[in-house]
């Protein structure tokens, strides 16, 4: 899959390619820091990369964010159903247990922590922030890493 990636965002011109890796990295599982690294592979600069990378993943948990939050207005205003299935209990306990922060810097991919954060009644605005954070600590640390990495492969 990764190598399919890769393929993708070398198929686009050398001055679009950071487009590329802003679409990649909205992909859940890619997210921003493989989408950094994919960035990095194909030879573009680390903080290019990442930026990229991070502004993708952000614009997708913002969109997530906002239709989660919008579908849940709705269905609270609808006649409430039981729907307390073992799944669902066992997410709302890790979700108590770590709140926004822990679930945002390790409930990854962040698209689909953030709608059931948001899913189960956490602040949007706080669950962006967050997650913001998250996105932008993952791809930072990526982009150091993948660019030490790719420059001791060079020597």
């Amino acid at each position: 899959m990764l190598e399919t990636l890769q393929d993708f965002t070398q198929s686009f011109p050398d001055w679009l390619q950071w487009f590329a890796v802003f679409l990649v990295a909205t992909i859940p599982f890619v997210e921003s820091y493989l989408g950094t690294l994919i960035g990095v592979a194909i030879g573009l600069h680390p903080a290019g990369a990442a930026s990229a990378a991070i502004v993708g993943n952000a614009a997708a948990v913002v969109l997530v964010v906002v239709l989660t939050n919008g579908i849940r207005r709705r269905v609270r205003s609808a006649p409430r159903v039981d729907d307390q299935y073992p799944g669902r209990r066992r997410v709302g306990r890790m979700f108590q247990r770590f709140g926004i922060p822990g679930v945002s810097l390790i409930g990854h991919p962040t698209q689909i922590s953030s709608a059931a954060m948001v899913g189960f009644g956490a602040n949007p605005t706080k669950v962006l922030i967050w997650e913001m954070v998250s996105v932008v600590i993952w791809g930072g640390v990526v982009a150091i890493l993948g660019g030490l990495g790719i420059q001791a492969l060079g020597h």
